[in-house]
């Protein structure tokens, strides 16, 4: 047996490139090198010319494990073995046995949702396939009897991995990509077995792997010329505790391999070069991370110098990302150093390769991006979002507001066409599909008819159920022509550039599969898309463009675990410390519990643990400087320090030792800082009295009061609100419907009581009702408090005319009121109701669907409108047949809730109290109107602590949050 081990410390692939040098000296290109990643066997190339310095050489072979299926090395067992399945077709084949299950056993409505499952049924049958774990005979006895009555349920689906798949591959003549794949290790396992190569066989990297594996390796050390290396076993740990270790920790993996290849540790040799990392690290962080049974070595002496290591704590996500960009920015200063993010946490990989951008640095993203988010992909999505949700405001203004939307015109014109459209589509949404779309668009016709003609390949289709396939086909289409410009066709826009060309790829490998999943409706399209982009990635080069003259920069990488693997760096930056991300969350999966994979065969979660523990310690000790980064708080929440960090600290307090806090923490907080603060204060315009309003409806006057700065912002500097899009039918419209429905019916009977009034008030009020077009669900939720409502005013209205009948009645009258403001002013107001008594006395009502003001409200003045309706009827402004005093001033509340409606008369109903407060109202509004006429009266945002607008749609002007003091006299 020749198995050794680089220790961690110790540069790996540096080393091995070395010792072949040594060794191989007659003929360095003869001979194999066998190593786990595909990025590993790049590396060791770079090795290699580092260990001859840079003189040209011939190298020998090196191939990755998960490459041998694409060069199998023993061709003859590849040639046996039948072709893998594609993983496409896998998925649509799966996907259609899930569909055909009745719901009882596991069934589900839509291929999204069965494309979904599917994939998880791949995970399971991989993982066993690896695992030499036969799930028909096993799955059967995996629940114990308490478990039996629902596991058969699952039982049932699971058929479709014991029976229904195997079958199906049997007849098509394919094998599973796992069960392939461990075919062909054990065929080259036999090869050797049988005639062992001429020329040396290194295998050297592993740290864990399935039985197939470990068969291979096996044969490799048994070679004349072979040789098992292994990285950072720890030859140091007891036998005892050797023995017992468990699947989370970070040698079980080696455990495992070493006791399948049955080599004993003390039969493994040591392979030792120079290392600018200090051997006390290693020995360190492998004491941090021993098992519980073994924590009694913690109190044993121990060199604590683990050398330049420190501790990164940001405060959040962002503050990391923008300190780690700014660590392997510092790093690179030196002409050749070398400096590496290592996180399995992609988002953050994201945030710190935009954060390198603002210095012009593009950083080897080994993972690449997510295909679904490249701007092609996204294109389709939100293209097969618009098209599901029938042509609504929101999804298709995503669409045409999209880089790569055209629509046969030029690219700027659409854009413009975009923000037009936008304005038209404000408001409630209209109806679905094509007559909403065309109703609201009217005013836009260029725009209306390109998208039409751009995605009537999907939209004749948006009421029938089809197949998936040619779903896909129409989506195509329609990208497409969405993507054409009046001088380029959309296909050479769409499928540009490597992540145009991947997606494209993907979706023709996906159409050819997807016609064995029967029709669906086109509702399912969105999910599909997303479940056939799950998980691929690519390399796109976005980033370079523009930058074509500088590349990505050749000393700056950012990898996952699998990728940093066996690599060695000047600077790695270990980011993303937190729980459930490093290490990842230990999950069982759907299907079974850990009890029960244990019972079947299938590998605990926490091997999974262990590996990732192997991943820190080796990537620990990769690079003379590390930085161990963990943020306070992650996703808004209070993030958890990673185990693995947590216990070096508790290892190192217990000798009297803590890691030092980097920098860089300190570097991000300054780097975006303001020189000094600067407090927003609370905004005074002045404008001259040229600009100022010198007309204002009634409502406004209560603006005025509690939100001067609305006026100033809606009147002098014309500034609208603008209605959001798809604006939900709120309390307003229901208001709106029932003022609707009491001025038709009051227009309609006048002074008069006729015996069916009730009957005909209720017409009126399914009249308004049917009128407003809104979804039957909220029809079905407003008609019986409408008829609540009409049943009350019926009453109410038959109890008042009872003395005696109004003399004239006006329902949603307009009227003005000039005035003499230091000029003329125009006062207007729009009053529900009016009534002119027999006494000659007026009555004003008005209807409240809301909130009501309080009496007090109105005695103070702080809620002035009916005061004031009552002066401008006083005044004649609302016509001469109406005018008159106030005697009565009534707020009808409606809700049509418990409490239907309810009268609320106004200063007791007293025409002498009435009398003083509008008399008082209509001073204190010549007084106001006065004091804003003049230019030294300021329109402040809210001066009133105690008074808030009901409707505030100037406060982000005013930027009220921002405001640190307020300041009175102004």
């Amino acid at each position: 047996m020749r198995v050794c081990t680089i220790p961690a410390h110790v540069p790996f692939l540096d080393t091995l490139a070395a010792r072949w040098l040594d060794e191989q000296t007659d003929n360095l290109a003869r001979g194999l090198i066998l190593l786990p990643t595909r990025r590993a066997a790049r590396a060791l190339t770079g090795a290699f010319l580092r260990a001859g310095n840079g003189q040209p050489m011939l190298l020998p072979r090196i191939t990755a494990l998960g490459a041998i299926d694409e060069a199998p090395l023993a061709l003859a067992g590849a040639l046996d073995l039948p072709p893998a399945v594609a993983p496409a077709e896998r998925l649509a084949v799966l996907a259609r046995m899930i569909l055909a299950l009745p719901p009882n056993a596991g069934g589900v409505n839509g291929a999204d949702r069965a494309w979904q499952l599917a994939r998880e049924l791949v995970s399971l049958m991989d993982e066993a396939e690896r695992a030499d774990c036969d799930l028909a005979s096993r799955l059967p006895d995996a629940a114990e009897g308490e478990h039996a009555e629902h596991w058969q349920i699952t039982l049932r689906f699971l058929e479709i991995v014991t029976r229904a798949w195997p079958g199906w591959l049997g007849e098509q003549g394919l094998m599973n990509p796992a069960a392939r794949q461990a075919a062909l290790l054990r065929a080259q396992a036999l090869a050797w077995r049988e005639t062992a190569p001429d020329e040396p066989v290194w295998a050297a990297g592993m740290t864990a792997g399935y039985p197939a594996v470990t068969e291979l390796l096996r044969a490799v050390a048994q070679l004349p010329q072979g040789r098992v290396i292994f990285p950072a076993l720890g030859l140091d740990i007891d036998e005892a505790t050797w023995t017992g270790l468990q699947p989370g920790h970070w040698q079980s993996g080696l455990r495992d391999i070493l006791q399948g290849l049955g080599v004993r540790r003390d039969e493994v040799s040591t392979w030792r070069a120079p290392s600018a990392v200090p051997g006390e690290r290693s020995a360190a962080l492998g004491r941090s991370l021993l098992p519980a049974d073994a924590l009694a070595a913690w109190r044993q002496p121990a060199a604590v110098d683990l050398g330049a290591v420190t501790r990164l704590t940001a405060a959040d996500e962002q503050e990391e990302a923008v300190a780690i960009a700014m660590l392997l920015r510092d790093a690179i200063d030196g002409e050749s150093a070398l400096a590496a993010l290592v996180t399995p946490d992609r988002a953050l990989a994201g945030r710190v390769t935009a954060e390198l951008l603002r210095w012009g640095v593009v950083a080897d993203d080994s993972a690449g991006e997510p295909l679904a988010q490249s701007p092609p992909a996204v294109f389709l999505r939100l293209l097969a979002q618009a098209v599901a949700q029938q042509l609504a405001p929101v999804a298709l203004l995503s669409v045409l507001k999209h880089p790569l939307a055209a629509a046969g015109m030029k690219p700027a014109a659409c854009r413009a066409a975009a923000r037009r459209l936008d304005l038209a589509l404000r408001g409630p949404k209209p109806l679905a599909g094509l007559p909403g779309f065309r109703k609201a668009t009217e005013r836009e016709p260029v725009i209306r008819d390109a998208v039409e003609r751009a995605l009537a390949p999907m939209l004749r289709f948006s009421n029938v159920r089809l197949a998936p396939r040619e779903m896909l086909l129409a989506l195509i289409e329609a990208a497409e022509a969405m993507a054409r410009t009046d001088e380029a066709d959309g296909a050479s826009r769409l499928w540009a550039h490597e992540e145009g060309e991947a997606l494209a790829t993907l979706l023709a490998e996906a159409l050819d599969p997807l016609a064995h999943v029967p029709d669906q409706p086109p509702s399912v399209l969105p999910g599909l898309l997303d479940a056939l982009l799950e998980g691929a990635v690519v390399r796109s080069r976005r980033a370079l463009r523009g930058r074509e003259e500088r590349g990505e920069h050749p000393r700056v990488f950012i990898w996952g675990l699998l990728e940093a693997r066996l690599q060695a760096v000047d600077l790695v930056v270990l980011g993303g410390l937190v729980e459930g991300v490093w290490p990842s969350a230990t999950d069982p999966g759907p299907w079974m519990s850990r009890e029960m994979r244990a019972r079947v065969g299938l590998p605990s979660p926490e091997e999974r643990v262990g590996q990732e523990a192997h991943d820190f310690l080796a990537t620990a000790c990769a690079a003379p400087r590390v930085v161990l980064s963990c943020p306070r708080r992650r996703d808004g929440a209070p993030a958890v320090q990673s185990r693995f960090l947590a216990r070096l600290e508790a290892w190192l307090k217990g000798h009297g030792a803590a890691l030092a806090a980097d920098s860089a923490g300190t570097w991000a907080k300054q780097l975006d800082l303001p020189d000094a603060p600067r407090p927003v204060r609370c905004p005074v315009p002045r404008p001259t009295a040229a600009v100022r309003p010198r007309r204002l409806s009634v409502t406004e006057i209560e603006t005025l009061l509690c939100d001067p700065y609305a006026i100033y912002a809606r009147h002098v500097l014309r500034l609208r609100p603008l209605d959001p899009l798809e604006q939900a039918t709120d309390y307003a419209d229901y208001g709106e419907l029932v003022h609707d429905a009491l001025q038709d019916f009051f227009e309609a009977i006048g002074t008069d009581w006729p015996a069916n009034a009730p009957e005909l008030l209720s017409k009126a009020m399914d009249h308004a009702l049917q009128a407003k077009l809104l979804r039957p669900a909220l029809q079905e939720w407003w008609a019986p408090r409408l008829a609540r409502i009409a049943e009350w005013v019926a009453i109410e209205e038959a109890e008042r005319r009872a003395p005696a009948r109004p003399v004239t009645l006006r329902t949603e009258v307009s009227g003005k009121w000039e005035l003499d403001i230091e000029g003329p002013f125009l006062l207007t107001g729009r009053a529900d109701r009016i009534e002119k008594r027999q006494d000659g006395t007026v009555t004003i009502l008005d209807y409240k669907t809301g909130r009501v003001p309080t009496g007090r409200a109105v005695e103070d003045g702080d809620a002035p409108q009916l005061p004031i309706e009552a002066a401008m009827t006083e005044a004649g402004a609302f016509g001469a047949d109406i005018a008159g005093a106030a005697s009565e001033l009534i707020y009808w509340r409606l809700t049509g809730g418990a409490e239907p409606g309810r009268a609320i008369p106004l200063l007791k109903s007293d025409p002498t109290v009435i009398a003083e407060n509008v008399a008082d109202a209509r001073k204190k509004l010549i007084a106001l109107l006065c004091r804003f006429s003049r230019t030294e009266t300021a329109y402040r945002s809210q001066p009133h602590p105690g008074r808030r607008p009901r409707f505030p749609d100037y406060a982000h002007l005013a930027r009220c949050a921002e405001w640190d003091v307020r300041e009175d006299g102004e």
